[in-house]
């Protein structure tokens, strides 16, 4: 391989940056404000998080397909650009149909279609750096990639948000498609890819039949949470029947059980999954499972709860559409901000006091700062929400760094992209998990008594963070992981 030129870090990691610019805005902005305009407010919370279960599925099924098939492409342009241009003129397609959108179903289309055509760029995008990039440098091509991915955070809340509040959710849209091409062109001109002289025989089926068996993990896992959640949130509201009233009970019922529900979907999948992918592996590299459930349960909370704020705030501080998505914007902005700050300072840290250590004070930070939040629901106080985002912002930035370089350290060196390839499935499946439950659980009690439902499912976000801390007890560091012998899938997700 070619020693990489300064400039060259930036062109191989800048799609990277418009990529999350369109998803940042199409998670954090787009989809709450205009399911909010479509349907009646006593479902939106669940007909925002049906939209994200059903396009996460979309996701974890296309972007392992098209990065195998990029590994087997035979085409003089490259492996990986190809696909990367043809799913960003997709993109474009696709959001002009969010765009004008004119109800709750034809928004789901949309939203379904660009979730195929965003995971046909981001599978093959993933190849670039091993691809092209000298083994000494790619800690620093690493690097760049990790700003290029958390900058749209801050960059979406100071422009797309306030476009959108603003009512011109048409140029928020064309910014976002703007800068999505823009970064597409420079890939592919200056990106520079060598065709493959001969076909791989890297096999397809394999992998994804690994994809199938965490999926089925997720379904399993979510069967699971709803049961025993369902038992152990009607012991609880019959405890409180005795000692209360007949509505209470049921309330205490429903938000016991919802939490209940997404911790137990969260261990079952993931031990599911990783038996249905790994095998006998799952229980000889036990550690490196219960890392994946840290990082599921993190993650699970985390990425609902950037998807719950926009309702959140608008319930709390009384705000319309456009004036909570500005909110959501400033906020975002701040969490991205100290993500970004932590960070680029978290594998410092990690060096002094340690990987799981540092992972486990970032899960309970971030369920501190999450219960903080939890109060601006009875008592609106927006310095209070910015405090809550700067704990949670900061405490994400360290586990982001953190769990990683844990989860690297545990995976058998001769497998790391068989292991770390399940783990991206983990993390798809921590969405699904958190809005799937979590939008059903926070109509249901928001319509017993206005303001429960956010306060039953943030206080189940801030459990998962706690809990997330906990379950690092099943994490060894010491002699790590044995290599495995014995399986036979050898390929790579």
């Amino acid at each position: 391989m070619k020693r990489l030129r300064w400039y060259d870090y930036l062109t191989l990691n800048l799609f990277w940056f418009g990529l999350n610019i369109r998803n940042t805005a199409l998670g954090s902005i787009f989809m709450p404000y205009l399911v909010g305009i479509f349907v009646p407010e006593a479902v939106k919370n669940s007909a925002l998080g049906g939209m994200r279960a059903a396009g996460l599925v979309i996701a974890m099924l296309v972007q392992p397909a098209a990065g195998l098939l990029s590994d087997r492409s035979m085409s003089r342009f490259g492996r990986r650009r190809p696909y990367i241009l043809i799913g960003a003129f997709f993109d474009l397609v696709f959001l002009a149909l969010i765009a004008v959108s004119w109800n709750y179903w034809s928004l789901l289309i949309g939203v379904l279609l660009i979730q195929f055509s965003s995971n046909i760029s981001h599978g093959p995008l993933q190849g670039l750096i091993p691809d092209l990039v000298p083994e000494d440098e790619r800690g620093r091509a690493s690097a760049i990639k990790a700003i290029f991915e958390l900058l749209p955070i801050i960059i979406v809340g100071l422009t797309i948000a306030k476009l959108v509040g603003a009512g011109e959710l048409g140029w928020a849209v064309f910014a976002t498609g703007a800068t999505l091409l823009i970064v597409a062109v420079i890939t592919v001109l200056f990106v520079k890819e060598e065709p493959l002289k001969e076909k791989p025989n890297t096999p397809f089926w394999p992998p994804m039949l690994r994809v199938l068996g965490m999926l089925a993990g997720i379904a399993i896992g979510a069967v699971a949470g709803i049961l025993g959640g369902g038992i152990l949130g009607g012991l609880a509201g019959l405890i409180t029947l005795i000692f209360a009233n007949q509505v209470t009970a049921l309330e205490v019922g429903v938000g016991v059980g919802g939490a209940v529900a997404m911790i137990v979907a969260v261990i079952a999948g993931v031990w599911a999954g990783a038996l249905a992918t790994l095998g006998q592996d799952a229980r000889r590299q036990s550690s490196f499972t219960w890392w994946i459930v840290n990082r599921l349960m993190f993650l699970a909370a985390a990425t609902s709860l950037q998807g719950s704020v926009f309702y959140f705030v608008m319930y709390a501080f009384t705000l319309n559409e456009k004036d909570s998505s500005v909110l959501t914007g400033s906020l975002t902005t701040v969490i991205g901000i100290f993500i970004l700050f932590s960070a680029l300072a978290s594998g410092w840290l990690a060096d002094r006091i340690g990987r799981k250590r540092l992972v486990g004070i970032s899960g309970i930070v971030a369920a501190v700062g999450n219960f903080l939040l939890l109060s601006t629901i009875w008592i609106p106080n927006l310095t209070m929400v910015y405090i809550s985002g700067t704990i949670i912002g900061l405490a994400t930035g360290l586990f982001m760094t953190a769990n990683w370089a844990l989860g690297t350290d545990l995976v058998p060196a001769a497998e790391a992209g068989r292991y770390l390839g399940i783990s991206n499935l983990a993390g798809a499946g921590a969405g699904i998990v958190g809005a799937g439950i979590g939008g059903l659980i926070a109509d249901y009690l928001n319509g017993y008594r206005p303001g429960l439902g956010y306060f039953a499912v943030f206080a189940s976000y801030a459990v998962l963070f706690a809990l997330s801390a906990v379950s690092l007890i099943g994490v060894r560091e010491a002699g790590l992981i044995a290599e495995s012998s014995t399986s036979e899938l050898t390929s790579q997700v």
